[in-house]
């Protein structure tokens, strides 16, 4: 983007939102599973590396495990198992060129954590409360409403002290066309008492957190502590119906929101991203994440970041890379990410619409700057350690 000359270093990255890696090594089903958002198998016949995804892996981590690009599937796994999960998870790291790392630490399995994530990429790591994951462990401990609703009160407020913000995923477990306000005393009270006795059944389905009364309560919990709060919009697994998880259904909430100052981040978006880019153009709270949709469309990457950046402003686009289980995922998010984002830029820089300085600023304001500022995290990080100023 800066014409002839000596390359500019590129910009470090923070992760705004993310989760844990598995400790182990995968066996190539359980690495396939992680390149779909499919609770499936492949169709007979097929495999999932046959994917944008898959086939960013192949382009972007041989090299990095010192094999060619584009290699075989099976020649790039049998190379993970020589080297070992520990050093192809700092190499895919250190390679992604994070630095810091806001880690949403509500997914079940044997994951690393972010004190762990960090050491290995070489970064500092905070972590992000995912509320539904942080209701349902209170209320394993609970009994009645009345002791649920105030150990779940004092709970986020406490999470509050530590945490980098707050994540929901209202819009798998009901939906994002939720009443925009603060259910009533009453109303919130029944709904405890409902989910509570549906639990002591024993069902596990019943014992997720579901009820769109309580989750419009997590939410004002979490607006009311003023910490950025993560919202999921757009395509993720089966278990989310994806016509009510559209972010323009949150328009309600976002207005009610406002007054209060709180952050909402809107993750992923796609297929609806133009929607969320939106919401972050006449909404001074609301911001827009591009994790996880540049990893699923790889080498299309470029045209949805584009799609993000027609109406957004820029210094309300957040990067991320939504990485989960394998260290492929960072890496290739990280570096589909530098790819989309340069050669986008570069693009208009060449056609005259931007100049170089404009395109080198905005680039680092969607790589991390805008993180650190809307999260706080700029002189806060020292290391893999943090304190609030």
């Amino acid at each position: 983007m800066s014409g002839p000359g000596p390359a500019r270093p590129r910009p470090p990255l923070v992760d705004h939102h993310c989760h844990g890696l598995l400790r182990g090594e995968p066996d190539a089903a359980a690495f396939e599973a992680y390149l779909t958002e499919s609770d499936a198998p492949a169709a007979p016949g097929t495999s999932y590396f046959d994917t944008q995804l898959g086939f960013a892996v192949r382009r972007w981590c041989p090299p990095l495990l010192g094999l060619p690009p584009h290699c075989p599937p099976e020649r790039y796994l049998a190379r993970r198992r020589e080297l070992g999960a520990a050093e192809v998870t700092r190499r895919l790291l250190r390679a992604a060129g994070i630095t810091e790392f806001l880690v949403d630490t509500g997914l079940p399995g044997d994951l690393m954590g972010p004190q762990e994530l960090a050491e290995a990429a070489g970064g500092a790591a905070r972590e992000i409360v995912r509320l539904e994951h942080l209701a349902e462990r209170v209320a394993d401990a609970s009994r009645t409403a009345d002791s649920f609703l105030a150990t779940l009160d004092g709970a986020v407020r406490g999470a509050a002290l530590t945490a980098a913000g707050f994540k929901s995923v209202a819009a798998y477990r009901y939906g994002l066309d939720l009443a925009p306000t603060p259910p009533a005393p009453a109303a919130l009270r029944a709904a405890a008492d409902r989910w509570l006795a549906a639990r002591a059944g024993g069902d596990p389905v019943a014992a997720r957190l579901a009820d769109p009364v309580l989750l419009r309560h997590l939410l004002w919990s979490a607006v009311r502590t003023a910490l950025p709060l993560q919202l999921h919009t757009g395509f993720g697994d089966p278990d989310l119906r994806l016509d009510r998880c559209d972010p323009l259904l949150l328009t309600d909430f976002i207005r009610a929101v406002r007054p209060t100052g709180c952050p909402l981040i809107l993750l992923h978006g796609y297929p609806y991203h133009r929607g969320a880019g939106y919401l972050a153009a006449v909404h001074p709270h609301v911001y827009a994440d591009v994790g996880l949709a540049l990893t699923h469309t790889g080498a299309r990457a470029g045209a949805v970041l584009a799609e993000v950046l027609e109406v957004a402003p820029f210094g309300k686009v957040l990067f991320s890379t939504d990485a989960y289980g394998l260290p492929e995922l960072y890496a290739v998010g990280a570096l589909l990410f530098r790819e989309a984002l340069d050669a986008t830029l570069a693009r208009w820089v060449r056609d005259g619409a931007w100049c170089a300085a404009d395109a080198e600023r905005v680039a680092a304001l969607v790589a991390a700057g805008n993180a650190r500022r809307v999260y706080g995290l700029d002189s806060t990080i020292t290391g893999n350690t943090w304190s609030r100023p």
